[in-house]
């Protein structure tokens, strides 16, 4: 069970900067096409802490789902 949250944990730690980075430059280009101009420092920093917030749960759930299937389910 230990090795189980433990390499569920490890692997959601690798994976938060670059899902991070990629969830927050996606919804920054998207906020700017839908506003048709350069958004401000406020809101980049908006969608900073939403990227982060959206990211953890991203890899969380897929760290979890790929070691159930690559270990399987801790007994």
């Amino acid at each position: 069970m230990l090795y189980f949250i433990f390499s569920v944990s490890i692997l959601a730690v690798l994976l938060f900067l670059p899902v991070s980075k990629l969830v927050w430059i996606l919804s920054v280009r998207r906020l700017q096409r839908k506003l048709k101009r350069e958004i401000s420092e406020a809101e980049i920093n908006g969608q900073l802490a939403r990227a982060r917030f959206i990211a953890m749960i991203i890899v969380i759930l897929f760290s979890l789902f790929f070691n159930i299937n690559f270990i399987g389910f801790p007994k």
